[in-house]
């Protein structure tokens, strides 16, 4: 059995190699850490449209439904078109999910969710996460760029879209607060 005397010990220590490498680790895990942070980037508003409705009392409920959530601001409900503006408390928490819920146990279907969210020299890359705010984006059929100011986002995902247009992108089902997107 061989030992490792305190001098090669001390070769180790010194090795400028092996310096370099656990730099370049410390730094790769800095990186890591950073880009798996919250980008700068804040939802402002929600465009929903609803499907289900045939007259203004349905409209009512869902209006209704959504002014119970916490994190909602105003409400403007567009019954010719059944779309519904959602705005949002400043520096509050979106919850896309407790959204689509409240459409939901209204006795309504979602069947277009586009969010307003102002973005702050975010990397977009297609198909590659990105969280905002604490949810995760996977942005689909996009260009890789930089986006900067207020940008529309369409969520793409069952129960967000109508089931024709879901049946086209077909994606699995995700994690909660995980959702597939386009630009």
């Amino acid at each position: 059995m061989s030992r490792i005397s305190h001098r090669d010990d001390r070769w180790l220590f010194f090795n400028p190699i092996k310096i370099l490498e656990i730099i370049m680790k410390k730094i790769f895990l800095f990186i890591a850490i950073a880009f798996s942070a919250a980008t700068n980037a804040q939802v402002t508003k929600v465009s929903l449209q609803a499907s289900g409705l045939t007259c203004s009392m349905c409209s009512n409920s869902i209006f209704k439904a959504l002014k119970t959530l916490d994190f909602v601001d105003n409400v403007d409900a567009d019954i010719k078109t059944y779309t519904f503006e959602i705005s949002f408390k400043e520096n509050s928490n979106v919850d896309f999910d407790m959204i689509k819920k409240k459409v939901e146990g209204a006795g309504f279907a979602v069947s277009g969710f586009v969010a307003t969210i102002l973005f702050k020299n975010v990397r977009v890359m297609n198909g590659q996460p990105i969280t905002i705010e604490d949810k995760t984006f996977y942005f689909v059929n996009t260009n890789d760029q930089a986006v900067n100011g207020a940008r529309k986002v369409k969520v793409l995902d069952k129960g967000f879209v109508s089931p024709k247009e879901y049946k086209r992108n077909a994606f699995p089902v995700s994690a909660p607060r995980t959702f597939h997107a386009t630009l």
